[in-house]
C-alpha cells in the first residue's frame, strides 16, 4: 500500500469529501499549521478557540476517515503586525504548545518583513526551543529570496539546529541556499501557481532526496488537497526512484517531525479502525439518517 504524509495542509477549511479523498489516495497523516483565516481576527478569544479546534475537534474529525492528524502552534507572520493582539497571543501558544499531536512552532516567519514580524518571530523561535519542538517556517511570498535567507539568519542568530527548522515555500531560487546551509527544505504544491508537480520532479532530479518534503498547503484558496500523492505518481512516471518518492514524500516528513517525540509511525500502522459511532462532545461527522461507517481489521482499504 502506497503511503503518503501531506505535512502541511488546512483542513479546517476542507470538506470531509476531501478527507476520504485523501485517504483512498494512500494519505495516512497530516500536519495542521497554524495560520491566518483570511481575515485578521480582532480578538484572543479567537485565537484560543482556532488552537483548541487544532488539537480537538479537527484531531477526532481526521480520525474518522482514517487519518492522522497532527498540527503546529504558532503566531502567523501576518497577524503579527497587530502587536497588541499579538502580545496576548503569545501568552497563550505555551499553554497549546505542550499538547497532545503538536509537532512544531509553525508556521511562523515573516510576510512583509516588518520590524513586529521580525519581534514575534524571534520570540516563537525561543519558545520553540523552550518546549523542545521543530520550527516550520512561512517564507513571504513576495521578495522570496531576501525574507528566506533572513529567516535562517534570524534562526541561527538564535542558535536554532538547522536540523529542526523546516522552510517552506521554497522555489527554484531559494531551494539551494536551503538545503546547503543544512536546514529541510518544503514546497508547496498549487494547481497552476507556484510550485507545481512538474516543477518539483525537476527540483528532485537536481538535488535528490535529502532534506526535500512535498505538500499541499491546501486551504481556502484554489488548492488539491491530492498535491502529495498526485505529485508521487508524476514522479514515478518520470522516473524518479521509489525511494527518492517514499522520501519526499512521506519519510522525509516523518524524521523532521517526528523530533518532536509526538509523531510516529505506529500512530497510524497500528490506528484503532474507523468507528463512526464515536461522538466528540456529543458531535458526530454524520448527520440525520446517515449510516456510520465501521471497520474491522479487515475492511481496510488497499490503493
Amino acid at each position: 500500500m502506497e503511503m503518503y504524509i501531506d505535512p502541511h495542509i488546512h483542513l479546517v477549511s476542507r470538506t470531509t469529501d476531501d478527507y476520504e479523498a485523501m485517504r483512498k489516495a494512500g494519505i495516512v497523516a497530516t500536519i495542521e499549521p497554524a495560520f491566518w483565516l483570511g481575515q485578521p481576527r480582532t480578538e484572543v478569544g479567537s485565537f484560543k478557540d482556532y488552537f483548541s479546534t487544532l488539537v480537538g475537534w479537527e484531531r477526532f474529525r481526521a480520525s474518522q476517515f482514517g487519518i492522522v492528524h497532527y498540527c503546529t502552534m504558532g503566531l502567523n507572520s501576518k497577524e503579527a503586525n497587530n502587536v497588541p493582539l499579538a502580545e496576548q497571543v503569545m501568552e497563550l501558544l505555551p499553554l497549546f504548545a505542550g499538547k497532545e499531536g503538536v509537532v512544531a512552532i509553525g508556521e511562523i516567519g515573516y510576510d512583509d518583513q516588518t520590524e513586529a514580524e521580525d519581534r514575534f518571530y524571534r520570540l516563537q523561535l525561543e519558545l520553540a526551543k523552550e518546549v523542545n519542538l521543530p520550527v516550520l517556517i512561512h517564507t513571504p511570498h513576495r521578495d522570496k529570496k531576501k525574507g528566506t535567507t533572513r529567516s535562517m539568519d534570524v534562526a541561527e542568530e538564535h542558535q536554532v539546529d538547522p536540523g529542526w527548522v523546516v522552510v517552506d515555500h521554497n522555489n527554484e531560487e531559494t531551494v539551494k541556499e536551503v538545503l546547503d546551509r543544512g536546514f529541510w527544505a518544503a514546497f508547496t504544491i498549487y494547481p497552476h501557481t507556484k510550485m507545481g508537480s512538474e516543477r518539483m520532479v525537476e527540483i528532485v532530479k537536481q538535488y535528490g532526496p535529502e532534506r526535500i518534503i512535498v505538500n499541499s498547503a491546501a486551504d481556502w484558496g484554489i488548492s488539491d488537497p491530492l498535491a502529495v500523492p498526485k505529485t508521487a505518481h508524476l514522479m514515478r512516471k518520470m522516473g524518479i526512484p521509489e525511494e527518492h518518492v517514499r522520501l519526499t514524500t512521506y519519510q522525509n516528513a516523518l524524521t523532521v517531525f517526528g523530533l518532536s517525540g509526538q509523531m510516529d509511525e505506529n500512530d497510524w500502522l497500528k490506528a484503532p479502525s474507523i468507528d463512526q459511532t464515536k461522538k466528540l462532545g456529543g458531535n458526530s461527522v454524520l448527520r440525520g439518517g446517515q449510516v456510520p461507517r465501521v471497520e474491522g481489521p479487515a475492511d481496510r482499504v488497499e490503493n
